[in-house]
């Protein structure tokens, strides 16, 4: 990705430049020094580095079952994936005027996947999603957004994220079978194992080796894209691989790499309104429902704000308080995307911090984020393409994902205060270990309160705090009480 000081000295117009046309006038494209080219580079640089969701989403929410043991159809993943996508984006560039994108986040559907569909229906799950996001839009309308926000302690913000990124690498290393479960029949306390029987051989877990090195690789020479790459690569290694090794399609997944009869094909809207509102709450209970809508809300929730700030800063859109003109508007469709990933069934959407390549491009509008959605509305039709990508070739993404949350989160975290520093560490490990994003937030709100009363510094926690706090001690009390959950 070229650097934003270049990007900086390619703008030609240092702003104020006077509008040429209806156009330039909506997007303040002049004004803002960028041209009609930059936004069309930048809207392409944006949606070719985060292409790779169109693929990793469906991967991830196909490979949960409900309760009743039932898949999501990939191909219809796909088409939902991409037009949520597609929707969203364009939503934020006509309506927020900044290059940002949005699409299925990664975290948010591992929460669906692994987390609700198993206790519930797919539709009781995606409307637990829809509610999160009425949640969301509920909280910005009222000016709550920010407050709740303050509510949690930035190191413990942090830890989230850092949680989820480990669970996403996680969930990598098992998906593309380089770490795979010991079977309970070893009697042995270790959980796990390398391979599927403690060495790394088979010819897909080749192709999982080989494409996270590539990812690596070319993450390290910085070049632009280099998730796509690797997968695109991965996908084609596995092509020949199957044809020359004839692996057994079990081993590859859900998906067996086979080149389409033809790129194109027609879009299956299959899944679109496929969700019940409060079906979720009769499967599982009140307080396990509002947790789980709890869960959803904060995945996308402070990974949204820092996301959105972070871009439009690099995009110099911030004013000399470091507040972004028009926030609330942005925060509300981040919330709509949100309820929208839900009634499509491609989970929450979320803004992606991926748009910081269109930035890098000279990006500074919203015209940059309608050549995004426009972008991805084309590729409604080439769902072919993404129902051949194997898990194995997908999956390292999904490690280096973990990574880059890991590395931009770890040091604003404050590991001199105690109070702060163990339910950050407890947060962010215990999300990947009980494989459940809920539990992690749980342990470090209760920890983070119980230290700080027990060292007398209980006035630093907000009161709503203490609450959250006490709901998740009740709802881990509840089988003490001979109650379900």
């Amino acid at each position: 990705m070229p650097s934003l000081a270049t990007a900086q000295d390619q703008s030609p117009e240092a702003g104020g430049a006077p509008p040429r046309n209806a156009v330039d006038r909506y997007f303040k494209i002049s004004e803002r020094g960028s041209s009609v080219a930059r936004e069309i580079r930048g809207g392409a640089a944006t949606f070719f580095t985060m292409a790779y969701i169109i693929v990793l989403n469906p991967i991830i929410l196909s490979s949960g079952v409900d309760k009743f043991g039932h898949h999501l159809n990939t191909s219809q993943l796909v088409t939902a994936t991409v037009l949520t996508a597609a929707l969203t984006t364009l939503l934020m560039g006509v309506i927020g005027n900044i290059p940002l994108a949005l699409a299925a986040g990664l975290g948010t559907n591992s929460i669906v996947s692994l987390q609700l569909a198993p206790k519930m229906t797919w539709p009781d799950a995606m409307g637990m999603v829809v509610l999160a996001g009425f949640a969301i839009m509920l909280l910005v309308a009222t000016g709550l957004r920010e407050r709740v926000m303050s509510a949690v302690p930035l190191g413990l913000r942090k830890a989230i994220a850092i949680g989820i990124g480990l669970f996403i690498a996680l969930i990598g290393l098992v998906d593309g079978g380089f770490v795979t479960r010991i079977p309970d029949a070893a009697h042995t306390t270790v959980p796990l194992q390398l391979g599927g029987n403690g060495h790394a051989d088979g010819w897909p877990v080749l192709v999982f080796v080989v494409g996270a090195l590539l990812t690596l690789i070319l993450m390290a020479r910085k070049v632009p894209g280099a998730i796509l790459i690797s997968i695109v690569v991965g996908t084609l290694l596995a092509v020949v691989i199957d044809k020359i090794a004839h692996v057994p399609a079990g081993e590859w997944g859900l998906t067996v790499p086979v080149l389409p009869h033809s790129i194109v094909a027609t879009p299956d809207f299959g899944l679109l309104g496929k969700v019940s509102l409060f079906g979720g709450f009769h499967q599982v209970g009140v307080l396990t429902g509002v947790l789980f809508v709890f869960t959803v809300l904060l995945s996308c929730f402070f990974d949204a704000m820092g996301t959105i700030l972070g871009v439009s800063d690099e995009a110099h859109l911030l004013d000399d308080e470091g507040n972004l003109p028009g926030m609330s508007k942005v925060l509300m469709i981040d919330g709509i995307a949100t309820a929208v990933g839900g009634a499509t069934s491609s989970s929450a959407n979320t803004c992606f911090v991926e748009s910081t390549a269109g930035v890098g491009e000279g990006a500074r509008t919203g015209l940059a984020s309608i050549v995004t959605g426009l972008f991805f509305a084309v590729a409604l039709f080439l769902t072919p393409l993404a129902t051949m990508v194997p898990t194995q070739a997908a999956t390292p993404a999904l490690v280096v994902v973990g990574f880059l949350i890991l590395s931009n989160s770890v040091m604003d975290i404050d590991w001199s205060d105690f109070t702060l520093a163990v339910p950050a560490f407890l947060t962010m490990i215990i999300m990947p270990f009980t494989y459940s994003i809920t539990n992690g937030i749980g342990m470090g709100f209760l920890v983070f309160c119980i230290l700080k009363i027990a060292t007398g510094r209980y006035r630093e926690v907000p009161v709503a705090l203490y609450v959250v706090a006490a709901v998740f001690a009740f709802y881990y009390l509840m089988p003490a009480f001979g109650l379900t959950r």
